[in-house]
């Protein structure tokens, strides 16, 4: 019998059971006696037996597939956390859908597209969605949640750091360890985290009576970022610590300083970052950053995004602290404590 022939009620009359059986064995969270599922596995595995996903989303109207957007995996960051989501969400039966976009309209598409494939829910990670989109989704009864994103305004669930108290931490780092020439190299301004993390920074300074002497928009890009050290750090009058805001242009500002300009990190400039990807940890890079709980962000993630799918619960935002990592990228500051 030829594999794209086979059907459940096939697997049932080899298996002994009723068509029902084998479909409670293969969907996620049903109930079927360990002898039930034992004789429908073998069964199927004899036949080459492969459940009809689509044709089940079809009946149930539940797919129990997660829509996944995102638009910046030159970050290691991003990378990592859909590793997380994608292990997080099949322990719970679901599997993810992932579609790439960009930060500039075209995210209304994707997430078009997403609901023609009648995704369960969509988490967006590291891009914004408007009010408008939002509404087509509740209005289509999909779930959304944000990751690493917020909205200042509209009902979305979100889960973030609490970027603004990360940001003021390292003001009070940088301040406390003697620095007054400080700068900023800022993640995409037009993004809440990097909004977010400028704020916390310039109010932290202020507690200390400094204020930055330059704040650039680096817009979350390598490049961007090189360009800007550049700019801060190729004349006498450079500052005498940047706080970067992520680890991905951090290194970029490391490398133009150390490697283009022929100075020393941190003697001549202190450089802090802001995610803790396992690459800040290198010795190449030793980078003092504050760390993002990705794990306690992604669990918070799939909690709330399956309360909404299962319960219908009500929206969340959710803030994690996250603690600042010192190393030797940064002038430390004698008894210094966060």
């Amino acid at each position: 019998m030829m594999a794209d022939k086979v059907t459940s009620f096939d697997v049932a009359r080899l298996a002994g059971v009723s068509q029902s059986a084998v479909s409670r064995v293969f969907t996620p969270g049903a109930s079927a006696s360990a002898a039930t599922r034992d004789k429908v596995t073998k069964a199927a595995e004899e036949l080459g037996y492969r459940p009809n996903t689509l044709a089940r989303a079809m009946i149930t109207g539940k797919s129990r597939v997660i829509g996944v957007v995102v638009a910046y995996l030159e970050n290691q960051f991003y990378p990592m956390a859909l590793e997380y989501l994608d292990r997080a969400l099949k322990e719970r039966g679901y599997h993810i859908l992932l579609f790439m976009a960009q930060n500039d309209g075209n995210v209304g598409q994707i997430v078009e597209e997403l609901m023609s494939y009648q995704v369960d829910g969509i988490i967006t990670a590291s891009v914004d969605m408007s009010n408008d989109i939002a509404k087509r989704c509740d209005d289509a009864g999909i779930p959304v949640v944000m990751f690493n994103r917020g909205q200042e305004t509209g009902t979305l669930a979100q889960v973030t750091s609490n970027n603004i108290e990360g940001g003021r931490t390292v003001a009070h780092f940088l301040a406390s360890g003697g620095h007054r020439k400080i700068a900023h190299v800022s993640g995409w301004q037009g993004s809440s985290t990097g909004l977010d993390r400028m704020r916390g920074f310039v109010d932290g300074l202020k507690d200390h009576g400094v204020e930055p002497v330059a704040i650039e928009d680096g817009r979350y890009s390598q490049d961007d970022a090189a360009i800007i050290a550049r700019k801060l750090c190729g004349t006498s009058d450079r500052p005498d610590a940047i706080f970067v805001g992520n680890d991905h242009m951090a290194f970029a500002v490391m490398d133009c300083l150390r490697f283009e300009l022929g100075l020393s990190v941190p003697e001549d400039v202190s450089i802090v970052g802001y995610d803790d990807v396992p690459i800040a940890a290198w010795p190449a890079y030793d980078l003092t950053t504050i760390r993002q709980p990705i794990n306690k962000m992604v669990t918070a993630t799939v909690e709330i995004l399956l309360a909404r799918i299962e319960q219908g619960a009500a929206s969340e935002r959710i803030q994690i602290p996250g603690p600042l990592k010192i190393r030797g990228s940064a002038r430390k500051p004698k008894g210094f404590s966060t």
